[in-house]
């Protein structure tokens, strides 16, 4: 049978039926929304951004550039559709929530050889080439399948999203446009606090009123990548300003000087009439929101657009549950694979590169031949490595770092010139391998 099914329409999903497709491969798509909700999706698109709407920094000096040359090297449609959508976001990719959105929902659609089935899938077929990409919020009865397939415990985490306020709300006055350091143009709006300003601002966040979360979420863990910022303060006073609210590479024109503390705000949209509360995810209650980032003399009067919130979110113990191909460790179902953030990859980037991964490996099972994962220098195959190496009794989801990657041949002591040359050792690596890959899945196909 030469096709493939994938379950789950985001990211992961969508950039591994894309590459199927590619490669000659039909593919059917499972997309349970509408027809089964989430707790934290707004819309029925495909590859719908729910938490940020940043793509992180294209600057190939930080390993999440990085990761980016690479995905471009191996032709990620994903990737090319979020540059398409991009926003002023400083030296990051920011994108249009809803125009990224679309613009992947039109291109599986114009796919002759994607079919979408807009309904929950909650079984799995060993002889059927499956590729499982249903993220963080895996559907309970799908998760059940998952546990009896893998004869592995599921490990969770709650996910956090900032809230997003009116551009128009905002009191002019009291904030400045500048990126830290200059990079990238004046693309952040940046909203400082005087030293008695954070000090109330803290004492607002430790006594704010919370959800309370739900029986069969009290024990599970937050995801340290994600914190809620009333955790970050509950860790002490400054660390809000070693963290989300650091002022470092910002001078406020109004003073001449750096703030104690700055809450930065990001684009959500092209018009800039929408922005994005920079690390200020929180469980708080919405009308306690309003209060405490009021607090912030530049939100004094901000218009909530979209309210801060907590979900909780799956993944797999990857190093004992998956191999580093993402099919099940046992070998007992070669024809499956997952994908996405269920695998224990944390963001955007890389649940692309997981998606478009799974996909190709797809692609060579049905021709019979192995799946393969890039070498070990670039930042995807370490990423690989780590998922598959990690302590599983420690085992948390991972961004791209350049902690990953493995040391220089030739020991070098700056640390800046350490990353750019491992920056450069990986994206050339990519592409020698991208050119022996790509014609061998072209073959397979």
């Amino acid at each position: 049978m030469n096709r493939a099914l994938v379950i789950g329409g985001g990211l992961a999903g969508t950039e591994a039926a894309l590459q199927c497709a590619r490669f000659g491969i039909s593919v059917t798509l499972y997309e349970m929304r509408p027809v089964v909700a989430t707790p934290a999706h707004q819309t029925d698109l495909l590859a719908e951004l729910v938490c940020s709407n940043s793509f992180k920094s294209l600057d190939v000096e930080t390993a999440h550039g990085v990761l980016k040359a690479e995905l471009e090297h191996l032709g990620s449609q994903l990737l090319a559709a979020a540059v398409e959508a991009g926003i002023p976001a400083g030296a990051a990719l920011g994108v249009d929530r809803a125009q990224g959105s679309a613009g992947v929902t039109q291109l599986i659609e114009a796919e002759p050889l994607v079919t979408v089935v807009r309904d929950e899938r909650t079984s799995l077929d060993p002889d059927q080439v499956t590729i499982v990409a249903t993220g963080p919020l895996t559907s309970d009865s799908l998760v059940r399948e998952i546990e009896v397939t893998l004869g592995a415990d599921n490990l969770a985490f709650f996910d956090a999203i900032s809230p997003i306020v009116s551009q128009d709300s905002l009191v002019p006055e009291r904030f400045w446009a500048a990126s830290r350091y200059g990079k990238g143009g004046d693309d952040y709006l940046n909203c400082p606090l005087t030293e008695a300003e954070y000090a109330a601002f803290i004492d607002a966040l430790l006594s704010a009123e919370l959800y309370p979360l739900k029986e069969y979420e009290r024990d599970v863990m937050f995801f340290e990548g994600c914190l809620p910022i009333e955790e970050m303060a509950r860790r002490g006073l400054d660390t809000l300003r070693f963290g989300p609210l650091k002022p470092v590479g910002l001078t406020d024109p109004a003073t001449g000087r750096r703030p104690h503390a700055v809450l930065q705000l990001r684009r959500e949209n092209r018009e800039g009439t929408m922005y994005n509360l920079v690390g200020c995810q929180t469980r708080m209650k919405y009308g306690e929101q309003k209060r405490v980032f009021g607090i912030v003399p530049a939100l004094s009067r901000a218009e909530f657009l979209r309210h801060g919130q907590v979900h909780r979110n799956t993944f797999l113990q990857h190093p004992v549950a998956l191999d580093e191909y993402g099919r099940p460790a046992s070998e007992a179902w070669p024809r499956l694979f997952f994908a996405g953030q269920l695998t224990g990859v944390e963001g955007y980037v890389e649940s692309i590169l997981s998606g478009l991964l799974a996909g190709w490996n797809a692609v060579r099972v049905l021709a019979g031949a192995a799946p393969t994962v890039p070498p070990r220098e670039t930042m995807a195959g370490s990423l690989c490595h780590y998922l598959r190496t990690a302590d599983p009794t420690n085992f948390q989801p991972m961004n791209a770092n350049f902690g990953l990657l493995p040391p220089l041949e030739h020991r070098v002591r700056d640390k800046r010139a350490r990353r750019r040359a491992q920056a450069a050792r990986a994206i050339d690596r990519m592409g020698e391998w991208s050119i022996t890959a790509v014609p061998a899945l072209v073959e397979a196909a």
